[in-house]
């Protein structure tokens, strides 16, 4: 089978890998941005809250979470729109979206526990089923879930008994490869899909992903392996593949380049692309925490400040990570 169609069963079969809960931090494969502090999502909030202050998002806006895990993320958001402007909760409306019941079983439970009765959102099984006026959008590493076809110099990967064999490639992706000036790598297989279908979702609206890559082909695989936090590159001749099937996280570095053409050939803008350091500094990460630091205790304040220089630290996540901002207006459409 295509290399793509492997790793969509590897992650999302009936005994994928993310059919199953996994816990995400010390007790999981691999640790995320929103594992790391909650002041992430407080920046994210913050960013959107000025939005709504400058007149650029309307105060009615959805504001919905595209794989969200426990939830956290939106409940850190909500946590402090609520903090900033109280006022918010009552005009904004609150979304998810997930496929997997048992995933939403887990979300509510957790917004039940976080926040009592006082904040409802809704769950969608997909983009297809949001059609709000404004969507403020937010992922936090999806497009490395992506499946993807791995090509190499004019061939394309197949795998037969979890053994990856080279074939040559169509036409279509060896035309992408000469776009993106692509020799050997991976080619995410359905962005343009998943753009498309966020345009539909929304009339107006902001898109903002988190995710490790860069925006152009560095012309080497990345794909790889997690398990237990070690990391497996894909192509390592001491790699059992048949072992590691849907029991472990596989996935690859993001080409933005690729994100960002998917995105404007479906009508949206790009606004900004950059480091996820210069784009939490610009959300106001500095800020929150120096408010913080007013009211809490020091030990509390210097646990906080560590983990958000985890998420700023160029050799940790600050420079790794890239952030991209996209905007859907009339004008756009």
């Amino acid at each position: 089978m295509r290399f793509s169609e492997y790793m969509n069963e590897w992650l999302y079969g009936a005994e994928g890998y993310y059919r199953t809960f996994r816990d995400i931090g010390k007790g999981g494969d691999f640790y995320t941005a929103v594992s790391t502090s909650p002041f992430f999502g407080a920046s994210i909030a913050n960013r959107i809250v000025r939005g709504i202050a400058a007149g650029e998002i309307p105060r009615d806006a959805w504001l919905i979470e595209i794989g969200a895990h426990r939830g956290y993320l939106l409940a850190d958001m909500i946590q402090w729109i609520y903090t900033a402007d109280a006022s918010l909760l009552e005009t904004m409306r609150f979304g998810i979206v997930e496929r997997q019941e048992a995933v939403r079983t887990i979300q509510r439970e957790y917004f039940a526990e976080r926040f009592g009765g006082e904040v409802e959102f809704a769950h969608f099984s997909g983009l297809e089923e949001v059609e709000v006026p404004y969507g403020v959008f937010v992922s936090n590493e999806i497009f490395d879930a992506f499946p993807c076809e791995l090509y190499k110099e004019g061939e394309r990967a197949e795998v037969h008994s979890h053994r990856i064999e080279w074939i040559e490639a169509e036409e279509e992706l060896r035309l992408f490869a000469d776009r993106h000036r692509l020799v050997k790598g991976e080619i995410a297989v359905g962005y343009e899909a998943f753009a498309a279908r966020a345009a539909g979702a929304c009339a107006e609206g902001l898109f903002l992903s988190f995710d490790y890559g860069e925006r152009y082909v560095r012309n080497d695989f990345s794909i790889r392996i997690y398990k237990g936090h070690e990391t497996f590159p894909l192509f390592d001749e001491a790699v059992d593949l048949s072992s590691m099937y849907c029991d472990a996280d596989i996935t690859y570095d993001v080409n933005f380049g690729h994100v960002i053409e998917a995105f404007e050939g479906a009508g949206w803008r790009l606004e900004a692309y950059e480091t996820q350091a210069r784009a939490l500094v610009r959300y106001g990460i500095v800020d929150l925490l120096e408010r913080y630091a007013r009211t809490a205790r020091y030990e509390d304040y210097l646990r906080h400040a560590d983990r958000i220089k985890t998420l700023l630290a160029p050799t940790i996540m600050g420079d790794r990570f890239k952030v991209v901002e996209l905007v859907k207006s009339p004008k756009e459409s």
